[in-house]
């Protein structure tokens, strides 16, 4: 019943716009822009013969690989940096500068370095995932409390195992922060990053329905996927917020 009455408003909101939509589209008589019926039509159309799960299928993948590669390189590179101060102060300055750079601006270094293929999508989705991740994972190091060290150190733990078992369970709750984050914005990405592939992806999608015939029902129907997704993957990051190696940062 809980679960009910959280999921109720919601879904009952989304039903009012998408009859709000519908009325809009009827009552301006637009021949463009579809009603959610022609939208799902043409979800229906590209379900069947595979095309959309090949799509769905591609940007997941170079969301995958992006973001695993952007966890390897931030996590031991944020860990190390809110442990050595010389290298946070040598390094934050740099990385506060590129963070707040679009990876969209990216884009045409990423064609001339990688071209149009899979890679430069990859790249970009990188460049969104790793920055936000690695400054989230060194301030977590820096808010540990100090009482925990310091009785680490009482006992007489050694330095390698007080990182293992004081530090990274201590900072584990920032750092699947950091990852939710970088998701979020590797996936908000995702669409941009693709506009540069030649023949895949919900971003594709996007710009070749417009261009074969104003196909606007599939414009519409590849960002809707994009936000479940979206959605769906925010709430798998919740889960592993869940976690009771991670929820006691948060409480009950």
């Amino acid at each position: 019943m809980e679960k009910f009455n959280k999921a109720w408003p919601p879904i009952l909101l989304m039903a009012l716009l998408t009859g709000a939509w519908h009325y809009a589209v009827v009552a301006t008589h637009s021949v463009i822009f579809p009603t959610p019926q022609q939208v799902l039509e043409g979800t229906l159309e590209l379900a069947r013969d595979g095309t959309l799960w090949q799509h769905i299928g591609a940007s997941l993948g170079r969301v995958a690989t992006g973001f695993i590669l952007a966890v390897l390189v931030a996590v031991p590179l944020g860990l190390w940096m809110g442990r050595v101060n010389t290298v946070y102060t040598t390094l934050n300055p740099v990385f506060q500068i590129l963070r707040p750079i679009s990876p969209i601006a990216w884009i045409p270094l990423a064609i001339l370095w990688f071209g149009v293929g899979d890679v430069s999508p990859v790249f970009l989705i990188f460049l969104a995932a790793v920055f936000p991740m690695i400054v989230q994972t060194a301030n977590g190091v820096h808010t540990i409390e100090q009482r925990y060290l310091h009785a680490a150190l009482n006992f007489g733990v050694s330095r390698r195992k007080m990182f293992r078992q004081v530090v990274i369970p201590a900072v584990l709750p920032d750092i699947v922060v950091g990852m939710r984050i970088s998701l979020g914005v590797a996936w908000l990405v995702v669409v941009a990053a693709e506009m540069i592939v030649r023949g895949s992806g919900l971003g594709f999608m996007i710009i070749d329905a417009r261009n074969a015939g104003n196909r606007y029902d599939l414009v519409i129907a590849a960002m809707a996927i994009i936000g479940i997704i979206g959605l769906l993957l925010d709430v798998a990051m919740r889960r592993l917020e869940g976690l009771n190696s991670v929820r006691w940062r948060y409480g009950k």
